[in-house]
């Protein structure tokens, strides 16, 4: 402990924890139908403590408890199918040759594909619906953005069904970035993104449907219901981080005879920030 901490009475949060730190590197070597509704615009898609135990590693106490879980959603992930890929590379390659009644008819053949596809989805089969839906993006010419954006949307909706979140947010963005101002693309995103507990995304999503459809009610009811779920969740992450940061100055603090113990942490209630009292 520096001299310094010690015959001061207070000092900021990012003195102690650059004092307690500094010498940390040398000193430890570790040997729908729920919210899918269909817009005007596209009318036909789906309806929508022991002290004589060695301490442990420093990486053990910023382990986070869900690490596992999140390992497993990754392999889940992994093991996912991705027959559903486009390679929009060799699609391009493709058309190069191809008249423009050509690809109108392939246009013609993306369409009907499509209506099969929503008819599975009305039908609860979703899988056959990725399928359809799939088939028309593979042979719907690059040019027809608006109509790819639908297809890419009206895939994303199955996937929400079946659970794949991940997959759903990808289809989602594929579709906005062909249509900026698709309001059913963010929508199914936002839900996406909060049904993954990313909340900050998915009221940025919100945000973007208001300004272009001020008047979408559900829109409307996340920018308001959203920012205190934010909020809560901020703050339990301060507290998980504060409580790790205790575990590590313990750890230092422990060969010197002192631990965290020592100190008191007060917040201010105008700046909301905190000082650490040093006590013998």
């Amino acid at each position: 402990m520096s001299d310094r901490l010690k015959s001061t009475n207070s000092v900021s949060n990012e003195e102690v924890i650059q004092d307690l730190t500094k010498n940390l590197e040398f000193s430890l070597r570790a040997d729908d139908d729920d919210g899918l509704k269909s817009s005007d615009r596209d009318e036909d898609s789906p309806a929508s403590g022991n002290s004589s135990k060695a301490s442990p590693p420093v990486d053990s106490i910023f382990k986070d408890e869900d690490d596992d879980d999140d390992v497993k959603n990754e392999q889940s992930d992994k093991e996912e199918s991705d027959t559903d890929s486009i390679d929009e590379l060799s699609l391009k390659d493709a058309e190069v040759d191809l008249t423009d009644d050509q690809k109108s008819d392939r246009r013609s053949v993306a369409e009907v594909l499509k209506t099969k596809g929503n008819l599975a989805f009305k039908n609860e089969e979703f899988e056959q619906s990725i399928e359809k839906y799939t088939e028309a993006l593979r042979i719907c010419p690059l040019q027809f953005a608006e109509q790819r954006a639908v297809l890419y949307c009206n895939r994303s909706a199955a996937k929400l069904k079946l659970g794949r979140y991940k997959q759903a947010i990808k289809d989602c963005t594929k579709a906005v970035e062909l249509d900026d101002k698709y309001v059913k693309a963010y929508y199914r995103r936002a839900q996406c993104y909060e049904l993954t507990e990313k909340l900050d995304e998915s009221l940025e999503d919100y945000k973007k449907m208001l300004l272009i459809d001020p008047t979408h009610k559900e829109a409307q009811s996340a920018v308001v219901r959203l920012p205190p779920l934010i909020a809560e969740r901020n703050e339990q992450l301060k507290t998980e981080m504060l409580d790790k940061l205790k575990d590590l100055g313990n750890m230092i603090l422990r060969p010197f005879g002192l631990s965290t113990q020592n100190f008191q942490m007060e917040q201010d209630p105008d700046t909301k920030g905190y000082k650490i009292n040093f006590k013998q």
